[in-house]
């Protein structure tokens, strides 16, 4: 990473502000509590520097810089555009070509994924974007391959995330690439959020659980239940009945409710339990895969791998700086 790193944002008429203050929070603000450590130049860009953009929630913006401000960043990030779907300006994509030529990263966020896939750059690449819009993106551009149900994508110099928040895990997810685990969890500190989504890096989930409340529910209380008890051998028989629901209904409503089979987010949380276990550096394969329920370390490479690509080991090399253990 060069010892400064110039991230571009794009603004627009008509944003969400929410995409463009995540970017701003994470690359915008200056980290003395880092040290030394050369943090981002972030540059606010539009296609017209000085006009007033006018944001969802009633004020305006203005971007100090162009279009040419893409010349000479490192990073290119596109929020969102205004209207999924819609034709992207003739000007953006090729301000985006010459980046990408230039070897700049590109990045979006939410409906952003649409600007990214006008320039032809995701053709035959894995892509995501919000959940809503994943139909009309691979009916636009079926040389992408859509998945609708991870948190983002990392494609190397292309990378795409899902809606909103999950914009932060991507965020979050750049620093840890330049700077690695420790700033990127003193960044999300100052956050005030975790710096893994379902307390590990869930880069690849088969769907978003929602946040787990009032255990009057019985999927919800059985959820709660096997939370408590990830180390133990779990079945859809004790959880059915943890929920007080035959397994027929209990399967049903599982599904309906979380997108996945009970013992798919089992597994799921199982992985994601395992991952603050890795970054630790403490503890063999072996033992980080008992620890969190898996009944052999081949059945836990297996799942990890499928979910994260990428094995355990190689993750614990990624993402921490003590030594593994063989």
């Amino acid at each position: 990473m060069p010892e400064t790193h110039v991230t571009a944002v794009l603004a627009f008429d008509g944003m969400a502000p929410f995409e463009l203050g995540v970017v701003v929070e994470v690359f915008g603000l200056s980290r003395p509590e880092l040290g030394d450590l050369p943090w981002y130049e972030l540059r606010v860009c539009a296609e017209e520097p000085g006009r007033d953009l006018r944001a969802v929630g009633g004020f305006t913006l203005r971007a100090e810089h162009g279009l040419d401000a893409l010349d000479t960043a490192d990073t290119v990030i596109v929020p969102g555009v205004a209207k999924a779907g819609a034709e992207v300006s003739p000007a953006l994509v090729e301000a985006l070509l010459r980046a990408h030529a230039r070897g700049a990263r590109l990045v979006s966020i939410c409906s952003g994924a649409f600007a990214l896939a006008a320039t032809g750059l995701l053709e035959g690449r894995r892509a995501t974007t919000h959940w809503r819009y994943a139909r009309a993106l691979a009916e636009r551009h079926p040389g992408i391959e859509v998945d609708p149900d991870v948190l983002y994508v990392d494609d190397g110099d292309v990378l795409t995330s899902a809606g909103s928040a999950a914009g932060i895990d991507l965020c979050l997810y750049l620093v840890r690439a330049d700077h690695g685990a420790a700033v990127a969890n003193a960044v999300a500190r100052r956050f005030v959020v975790p710096p893994h989504r379902e307390g590990g890096q869930a880069q690849f989930i088969e769907a978003a659980v929602g946040a787990i409340g009032s255990e009057d529910d019985g999927v919800t209380r059985s959820m709660n239940w096997a939370l408590r008890r990830l180390r133990t051998p779990l079945s859809v028989a004790a959880l059915a009945r943890a929920a007080c629901m035959s397994e027929r209904s209990y399967l049903r409503h599982f599904t309906r409710r979380n997108g996945v089979s009970p013992m798919r987010w089992v597994i799921a949380q199982r992985v994601a339990a395992s991952l603050p276990l890795l970054e630790s550096g403490e503890g063999t394969v072996d033992e980080v895969a008992a620890a969190v329920g898996f009944d052999s370390t081949a059945t836990y490479r297996h799942h990890f791998t499928r979910r994260m690509r990428t094995t355990p080991t190689a993750y614990r090399k990624t993402f921490n700086r003590v030594p593994a253990h063989s």
